[in-house]
């Protein structure tokens, strides 16, 4: 099925469970869920609330891709790039750098001069992406994740 439908659209409340299982699969997939994906996962509207963004890909109105953009708690960022997901039948067709892509310039439209995120290396088509957007790797700093093994940082 070609792309030719696909849309970004910011958060709706009537969108919260893609939310959640978007980003639940990856992070299921290859981790474990911890207390942080659930205090975030299971509130997007605080995000909002709190200056942040949520952009979706829909494809014929159905969620495929997920993108948060939260309003940063660690000294010297404006924002962190987060709880990015696509479905994985849609894996590869640049749905993830639509949405990073997207995120930015939101995120220099809310007058941000810092981006930064937290990934792990074995998440290599999300390194990839990383580096295709711009970001690089940061000297580390305390991560609430256990999964965590980089932090990566861009200047807008």
């Amino acid at each position: 099925m070609a792309l030719n439908n696909l849309r970004l659209i910011d958060f709706k409340p009537e969108l919260s469970d893609a939310f959640k299982a978007l980003n639940q699969w990856w992070i299921e997939s290859y981790f474990v869920m911890e207390k942080s994906d659930f205090e975030i996962l299971d509130h997007p509207q605080d995000i909002i609330d709190d200056g942040g963004v949520i952009l979706f890909a829909l494809l014929d109105d159905n969620p495929v891709g997920v993108c948060a953009l939260i309003k940063s708690k660690v000294e010297d960022y404006d924002f962190e790039l987060a709880k990015m997901g696509v479905h994985p039948d849609w894996h590869g067709q640049g749905i993830g750098q639509m949405l990073g892509e997207a995120c930015l310039e939101r995120a220099k439209a809310l007058g941000a001069q810092t981006v930064f995120l937290e990934s792990n290396t074995k998440l290599e088509a999300a390194m990839l992406l990383y580096t295709k957007l711009g970001f690089k790797k940061i000297p580390s700093f305390p991560t609430p994740y256990d999964r965590c093994d980089i932090q990566m940082l861009i200047r807008l």
